[in-house]
């Protein structure tokens, strides 16, 4: 179900096909502009002493553009970038082999990090520190350390969940930077800018409109983009104008605030079933039909930046904003002669707020 979201922040097969698009130069990089200008003066320092460029940890909210800027790190750097990701890195073996194959300065992409096994991290205390590997050959009795020496180089951690990183791993990172949502201006310029990349004509207003509701997210104004500009080739003359825009992400159920069918069903649920809640994780997933943690880590986080639910020790609450966002007064409010009409049935819902509509 969560690959059919426009708006998820996973990635689906489109966003690999669209790596061509990416930024490759910190000067095209949108957004992210602490982060950018530190690391401009990490990079030139590394260049200046010629030493590999100190460790680097990136986290922050999924489809924010860690990936790409571990490419930008490495671009900029002019040496070669390895990407793996840590569910990818099984046994310490796997690891090592990688470690071994780098070349002097170059740099190691770990997505994920916070998913690397036990094993694995450990051979990475010793590779981050002294860039040597420790292998243990044979066992019982018979068995003895091998020391490797390793090139220099610079390992680029991602996650999504810093607080799951151990503590040892994170203390060896000498660059720890975290990346935020990106602001409605930004994810303009980044509409625009691959408009122009693709050739396509875009006005300014429906640019924003796309920008509006890509909560946040670089890859998903990229995404909407996409399928916008297909609505305007296949519908129109291929210019995407404010109404060709609008039109689109009505039909593909994307309201103004980026909340799709799937959101609004979540809402429904702890409002409608749960009157208002609160209500078990566990509960809410079943309850929807997905999966506890998609639900967490999928679903919350932009719902919650938004204030439309909220985390209780006994559960998810929905908020008074997301009461009035379905067209009715919060509980312990005064209703409105419109909401005591509609008693609180969503059979009364406006359209903003019915499944595949869009106010």
């Amino acid at each position: 179900m969560r690959d059919e979201r426009l708006v998820t922040v996973e990635r689906l097969p489109e966003d690999e096909e669209a790596k061509a698009l990416r930024p490759r130069t910190l000067d095209e990089y949108v957004g992210q502009s602490r982060v950018k200008d530190n690391l401009r003066i990490f990079i030139e320092a590394a260049k200046r002493r010629r030493e590999s460029l100190d460790h680097v940890l990136l986290y922050g909210p999924p489809g924010l553009g860690k990936t790409t800027l571990a490419g930008i790190i490495a671009a900029e750097l002019g040496v070669h970038l390895r990407v793996t990701s840590g569910p990818a890195i099984e046994r310490s073996g796997d690891l090592a082999a990688i470690l071994t194959n780098l070349e002097p300065g170059d740099v190691l992409f770990i997505d994920e990090i916070h998913r690397l096994a036990k094993s694995a991290e450990e051979v990475l205390y010793a590779a981050m520190e002294d860039f040597r590997l420790d292998i243990v050959i044979g066992k019982g009795p018979m068995a003895r350390a091998l020391r490797l020496d390793l090139a220099p180089f610079t390992l680029i951690g991602a996650t999504t969940r810093a607080g799951l990183i151990s503590g040892p791993l994170r203390d060896r990172f000498g660059v720890i930077h975290r990346l935020d949502y990106y602001s409605v201006e930004e994810l303009v310029l980044i509409v625009r800018r691959l408009a122009e990349r693709l050739g396509a004509f875009i006005e300014p207003e429906a640019a924003l409109a796309i920008a509006e509701r890509a909560r946040g997210t670089p890859r998903i104004a990229g995404r909407l983009f996409r399928r916008v500009r297909d609505f305007a080739e296949v519908l129109g003359d291929g210019a995407i104008t404010l109404d060709v825009a609008r039109a689109a992400l009505d039909r593909m159920e994307v309201d103004p605030l980026g909340l799709d069918l799937l959101d609004r069903r979540l809402l429904r649920a702890l409002i409608e079933t749960y009157g208002g809640g609160p209500a078990g994780l566990e509960t809410l997933a079943a309850t929807i039909g997905e999966d506890a943690r998609t639900l967490e880590e999928v679903y919350e986080p932009y719902l919650l930046k938004l204030g439309l639910i909220g985390r209780t020790p006994r559960g998810r609450i929905a908020t008074a904003a997301a009461y009035r966002y379905f067209g009715f007064a919060p509980p312990g409010e005064a209703a409105s002669e419109e909401t005591a009409c509609a008693e609180f049935s969503f059979r009364a819902v406006p359209a903003r707020a019915t499944d595949g509509e869009d106010g």
